[in-house]
């Protein structure tokens, strides 16, 4: 379950951020979260709450922005999102498509603060 030390790495970066912001209080920290990273969400999310004990962001959020995977085309030369992650082919055309322009994201974008 490497989504604990995910978890306790965004933790501790919030934290410091903090502390460098005169120790202003996070109230969430905002994530994209692609299917291709590898990170199950609600392990992820059980692994933020138990990260958080006993830490100045003890009762804050965290706020999952699941993210399509999408490919690039080359024959209809656009980028396509994916309908499974399972067949990665064109949805139009149905050529294979290997070329991942989304999908694979584990991107802290965002930090609340009060």
């Amino acid at each position: 379950m490497h989504e604990l030390s995910i978890a306790v790495s965004m933790v501790e970066m919030a934290a410091e951020e903090a502390a460098r912001h005169g120790g202003v209080r996070v109230k969430a920290i905002h994530l994209k979260l692609g299917p291709l990273s590898g990170v199950v969400k609600e392990a992820l999310l059980f692994s933020y709450d138990v990260a958080c004990e006993g830490t100045p962001l003890a009762g804050s959020r965290l706020v999952v922005e699941e993210m399509p995977v999408v490919v690039y085309c080359n024959v209809c030369r656009a980028e396509r999102p994916l309908a499974s992650i399972q067949y990665f082919c064109c949805p139009i055309c149905d050529t294979a498509t290997p070329e991942v322009r989304c999908g694979k994201e584990l991107e802290v974008v965002a930090l609340e603060i009060e």
